[in-house]
């Protein structure tokens, strides 16, 4: 896997391509063809309780694995997360993130990094940004959810933006300024800017490169919706 500063340069916005808007009955086929279009694949899993659908399983994911070389972010959602993370990482998952409201979040996060993965720290839109805090030793990124769990084709929450730019004043603070931060749920041509304008170094994108005609013209524009800039918690004026 690449070192997370080349997946989520400062010089252009990272596009992570979910696979829950996929083709989900070719999907061996959906991950080869989007491979060149996607810096990270996202593909959440749940334990049926923190959300009421399963949506991708260890199994599944290991099969896809030899299709692609782009990096898995497997997104966990469970009251109790060690046991999807131990399962996913020996599917050959690359990142996994797991939630702050989780029972177990500390054990988890350390499992992750034992196993050799890139530890993520996701928020729900009704937890504290300054949660995160408390796990920065611990966690090499950060996934803030923009709209409720387990949904998709849901609007983002108006909050969203300043969520992100709460996080990004709180790693300016704490010295964390190259922490990456994943913005997911409601990706639309309209709230691209705004989350990128805000710090986002990263979007799970669905339907809007899904279902784009273009799948290129569609990734180049997110891509220059971020610049090299210089966060302090405020966006500056783009460096030329």
């Amino acid at each position: 896997m690449l070192p997370l500063a080349d997946l989520y340069p400062r010089d252009r916005l990272a596009v992570e391509v979910s696979l829950w808007s996929a083709d989900l009955a070719d999907l061996g086929a959906e991950v080869a063809r989007l491979t060149p279009y996607a810096d990270v694949f996202h593909i959440d899993a749940s334990d049926t309780r923190f959300v009421p659908s399963p949506l991708f399983f260890p199994d599944l994911v290991a099969a896809l694995r030899s299709h692609t070389q782009v990096p898995f972010h497997v997104h966990v959602m469970a009251e109790h997360a060690l046991p999807l993370v131990e399962d996913f990482a020996r599917a050959g998952v690359d990142l996994l993130s797991v939630h702050a409201e989780a029972d177990d979040v500390a054990d988890a996060l350390q499992a992750i990094r034992t196993r050799g993965g890139a530890a993520g720290l996701a928020l729900r839109l009704d937890t504290p940004v300054d949660t995160v805090e408390a796990h920065l030793d611990d966690i090499d990124f950060v996934v803030l959810i923009g709209t409720p769990l387990g949904t998709k084709g849901t609007t983002m929450d108006p909050a969203a933006p300043d969520r992100v730019r709460q996080l990004r004043a709180l790693a300016a603070r704490t010295g964390q300024d190259q922490l990456p931060v994943i913005a997911d749920g409601g990706i639309r041509e309209n709230t691209v800017p705004e989350l990128a304008d805000a710090g986002a170094d990263a979007v799970v994108a669905g339907s809007l490169l899904l279902g784009s005609d273009d799948l290129a013209a569609t990734t180049t524009w997110l891509h220059r919706q971020r610049s090299d800039v210089a966060f302090d918690g405020e966006r500056v004026e783009e460096r030329t």
